[in-house]
């Protein structure tokens, strides 16, 4: 059971903490003059660039922890507020940018990073990490990181007709009804960090 919890945990905060909906005005604004073959490349390397930044950070994050001697519960905290802060950035509006990036290094700067796998994606793979009690666990991260890349891809190729079919109200409440599970997930982050630092002083 405990498995499955994690397994939920991972794919839902993965999923939800780099869902493209955010992503794609930024993708149709910058990729506005290439045609359907192109952007379906750029869609890629995003989805490529962007797992191998994920799973960088899931790879080494427990370095961290061992060369700044930082706890679990104090990462799980910190990690926690920065993802609130995500999630209340999400509800202020954007302002439009304009990159001055060649067509084909937008899909690195800014769509990959910081768009797609940004500060707070990086903090929830690095915590779940630190979570995982095993093995299996860890494969979890990685494979919740591949499922969520792989819906970035499917949702920036499908962008154009997702935003023909989706009404402008629609649209626009998506990335706040988002943020509302992110917020959630980061308060979360901070109940288990708590409970985390607290326990050795209870126990004792």
């Amino acid at each position: 059971m405990a498995i499955l919890e994690f397994a939920l945990l991972a794919f839902t905060s993965i999923v939800v903490i780099t869902e493209p909906s955010s992503t794609i005005p930024e993708f149709l604004a910058l990729t506005k003059d290439l045609d359907a073959g192109e952007r379906r490349r750029a869609a890629r390397k995003i989805a490529a660039v962007s797992f191998i930044v994920l799973a960088f950070f899931a790879l080494t994050g427990h370095l961290l922890f061992v060369v700044f001697n930082i706890t679990h519960g104090a990462f799980t905290i910190a990690g926690g507020i920065l993802l609130i802060n995500v999630a209340f950035g999400m509800f202020r509006p954007k302002k439009e940018e304009h990159s001055s990036h060649e067509h084909e290094e937008i899909a690195v700067i800014p769509l990959a990073f910081p768009l797609t796998a940004g500060p707070g994606a990086i903090t929830t793979v690095i915590l779940l990490t630190a979570q995982a009690s095993d093995l299996l666990e860890t494969s979890l991260v990685y494979a919740a990181i591949s499922a969520a890349m792989l819906i970035v891809y499917v949702g920036l190729v499908y962008s154009s007709k997702l935003v023909k079919g989706l009404s402008n109200k629609v649209f626009k409440v998506l990335p706040s009804f988002i943020s509302i599970f992110i917020l959630a997930i980061g308060v979360q982050f901070i109940i288990n960090g708590i409970i985390n630092v607290a326990t050795p002083f209870l126990a004792g």
